[in-house]
């Protein structure tokens, strides 16, 4: 479903031979509230199985019908060391379903007349990106810019560099200093320069423009935008981990510098959050029919994604249901979470996050088919 699981787990798998991620978590029992589904139910199970046979500490999911209605559901735990259940809907990063937020803002510039998507990238930053002449923005928000993604030279050193804050040009150079790519490549470097336009032609920082044209008029109450070196989560969240090395148990990475995914990853909220944002855009209240057309037109997205046919647009991508159709998706990887998301045809949107990075591609393609029974079966 995501390009940036095959990102992080080409990175954990060069980091010193990880083994599947030998974390021993018991099952959380969470007791049926208003808005927490009973546990006898497909999603109950599908996630109860990523905590038994994935071994992920925990898992929660959210799952938004087309009418508003939100259930919720919960696996495992959130904290290892005290065992302490996994929170019902908590914060986690959303890391890099952060681009569907930035290129909603470049659409509604875009609309405004203030961003032109098949402007050279020079139009707006000249002389900051190599070739700027001959790249759009729209291939930045497509990944088909040639720029390549700069995490392989930021986190070569993964752990020790958790905490080491980036300024949005370093971030650039890095991805510079890389070779071009070719065709569709998935690159957080777009994502960046797509975030240095928004503040050139809005004048104002990125963090502030997405949470006044899409967090504060979607509701999304949970969600922010963390302040400069903030390296910890607000309010009630799990505990984020690394997984276990041969040798050694999970490392707990919750506290993390967030400035490394900047406007291709910052952003925090939780799972319910994140249905909310794919039923506003998706039900055309962030974009005009326009602009959502534009972010709607795909190109082939060859690895992209566990299940194979993906496509990606401008900040989305399509994910094949088992029950016939696409959902809309994204999904993000960040230090310590994995979140995989989709909204269906029908309107029902789902986000499934686990408190631990992958380091199987089996894990990833486990998480797909969460996503999946959320869609079509719950």
């Amino acid at each position: 479903m995501i390009r940036t699981t095959a990102v992080w787990l080409a990175s954990l798998l060069a980091l010193g031979g990880l083994a599947s991620p030998a974390v021993s978590a018991p099952r959380a029992d969470v007791a049926p509230r208003a808005d927490v589904a009973p546990r006898s139910d497909v999603v109950q199970k599908s996630i109860d199985n990523l905590v038994r046979v994935d071994k992920f500490p925990g898992v929660m999911a959210s799952v938004r019908e087309a009418d508003g209605r939100v259930r919720n559901w919960t696996a495992g735990v959130a904290d290892l060391k005290t065992g302490r259940k996994m929170p019902v809907d908590g914060r986690i990063r959303i890391a890099s379903n952060t681009k569907m937020f930035t290129s909603t803002v470049i659409l509604q510039l875009v609309g405004e007349g203030k961003v032109r998507l098949d402007a050279p990238v020079e139009t707006y930053l000249p002389g900051v990106v190599p070739n700027g002449q001959k790249i759009t923005v729209r291939q930045l928000l497509q990944h088909t810019s040639g720029l390549a993604d700069y995490d392989d030279v930021i986190f070569a050193d993964f752990l020790n560099n958790l905490h080491t804050y980036y300024e949005p040009y370093e971030l650039l150079r890095a991805g510079f200093d890389r070779e071009p790519v070719s065709g569709f490549s998935y690159s957080n470097t777009n994502y960046i320069v797509a975030g240095l336009i928004i503040q050139k032609v809005t004048g104002r920082p990125v963090g502030e423009q997405i949470t006044k044209r899409i967090i504060e008029p979607a509701g999304l109450r949970g969600t922010y935008w963390p302040g400069e070196g903030e390296t910890t989560i607000r309010g009630t969240h799990p505990r984020g981990y690394y997984p276990a090395m041969q040798g050694n148990g999970p490392v707990d990475i919750t506290e993390t510098e967030p400035s490394a995914g900047w406007s291709a990853g910052a952003l925090v909220g939780p799972p319910s959050d994140i249905n909310r944002f794919l039923a506003a855009l998706l039900g055309g209240k962030l974009l005009e029919p326009a602009q959502l057309a534009e972010m709607q037109k795909t190109v082939d997205a060859p690895g992209y994604d566990t299940v194979g046919g993906s496509r990606y647009g401008l900040g989305l991508a399509t994910f094949k249901l088992s029950c016939g159709g696409f959902a809309w998706t994204h999904g993000g990887v960040a230090p310590g979470y994995v979140s995989y998301v989709g909204i269906a045809p029908s309107g029902r949107s789902a986000t499934i996050v686990v408190n631990s990075m992958i380091a199987d591609p089996v894990n990833a393609q486990h998480l797909d088919r969460a996503v999946d029974t959320a869609l079509c079966r719950s």
